[in-house]
């Protein structure tokens, strides 16, 4: 269930406002009956100003008003003209503590996927084409210590996203007319 913006903020300013039930308010919050009586009772969020979510879209005064003559009655998000953003794959952010280890996930699909291009790897991986470039050619600083290891394993991307990278570059080799290759074999897995 999608939530009003500022949650505890619109439940202020229900209880204030309205003669809606804790348990309808709590409900509409997303919040637990006792936290909104809390709230009622001047316990908890003591500080925070009421927001209106008749003013900003949230609810219809009808709503309310239906909701205030049955207890039994739920309020409703009002539908927003507005479309649902879309979730864009930004930049990933590597934890400084598993850095040392996108060389060895490079290595990894390198050697096991050769059918993904450098681009796509890029972004699973969250790194720069030059690095891949690098880990290929063997100029990496650290490539003595390069060990091919599974990103996934070494939790730098999901098995999910791996898995569609992988139908995604043998789709393209598809139709482009090239034979795809057959995955790598359990034990090479297992040995890396």
């Amino acid at each position: 269930m999608t939530l009003p913006l500022m949650p505890k903020a619109t439940a202020v300013w229900l209880i204030e406002k309205t003669a809606l039930t804790f348990t309808q308010i709590a409900e509409f919050c997303g919040m637990h009956p006792l936290e909104v009586q809390a709230i009622a009772d001047g316990e908890v969020a003591q500080g925070i100003v009421g927001y209106d979510p008749i003013a900003n879209g949230q609810l219809t005064m009808e709503d309310i008003r239906r909701c205030e003559a049955d207890p039994n009655a739920r309020l409703k998000l009002a539908p927003t003209a507005l479309p649902m953003p879309k979730r864009l794959r930004g930049a990933r952010y590597t934890p400084v503590a598993k850095r040392n280890d996108r060389p060895d996930a490079i290595a990894f699909l390198l050697r096991n996927y050769p059918q993904i291009p450098e681009i796509q790897v890029a972004k699973l991986l969250g790194t720069t084409k030059e690095t891949i470039q690098k880990v290929k050619d063997r100029t990496h600083w650290n490539s003595a210590n390069i060990k091919p290891r599974d990103p996934v394993i070494l939790g730098l991307c999901s098995q999910t996203d791996l898995n569609a990278a992988i139908a995604q570059a043998n789709e393209r080799l598809v139709r482009e007319g090239h034979a795809v290759p057959p995955p790598p074999p359990p034990e090479a897995e297992e040995a890396a």
